[in-house]
């Protein structure tokens, strides 16, 4: 018996799942906080932030203030932030298979693979779920997270 081996998995890159760990983050300590405070709640480093919190100010969705006063906020409000329309913004290529990017595709049945329109509706549900959702649908067990950041 043989086993098959994919090489793409549908997962969010880890870009992602931080941007959406560091929003999570900011959104329940509604008040200043940093790249550290963030990095320290989910133990991990603060170089893998620094990129995550440029990019998530220059989508608009939080606001950083440099200097000794400065720090973190949410410039939106969480029931406004989209989660399907997030991950579209922060997965610049969310192809499940090669042949997704014509660009990238090597296989010689595309052009006849119905396999490709299966996997392309799935996506579409994937994401059509996502879109349903807003940052603050995440946020509704607030005791918890905050007990489990440990935000006071």
């Amino acid at each position: 018996m043989s086993t098959i081996c994919l090489e793409h998995r549908m997962q969010l890159t880890q870009f992602t799942d931080f941007s959406l760990r560091a929003l999570i983050y900011i959104a329940m300590k509604k008040t200043k906080c940093t790249i550290s405070d963030i990095a320290n709640a989910y133990n991990i480093s603060d170089n893998h932030l620094i990129k995550i919190i440029h990019n998530l100010s220059k989508l608009e969705l939080i606001n950083t203030t440099r200097g000794k006063n400065g720090g973190i906020t949410l410039a939106a409000n969480p029931a406004k932030i989209n989660l399907g329309i997030l991950i579209q913004q922060l997965e610049s290529h969310f192809d499940l298979v090669p042949c997704f990017n014509a660009e990238k595709s090597n296989c010689c049945i595309a052009p006849a693979c119905k396999l490709k329109h299966i996997l392309q509706e799935a996506q579409k549900s994937f994401m059509n779920v996502l879109n349903q959702y807003t940052l603050a649908d995440v946020l509704q067990n607030q005791s918890d997270l905050r007990r489990l950041l440990h935000i006071v």
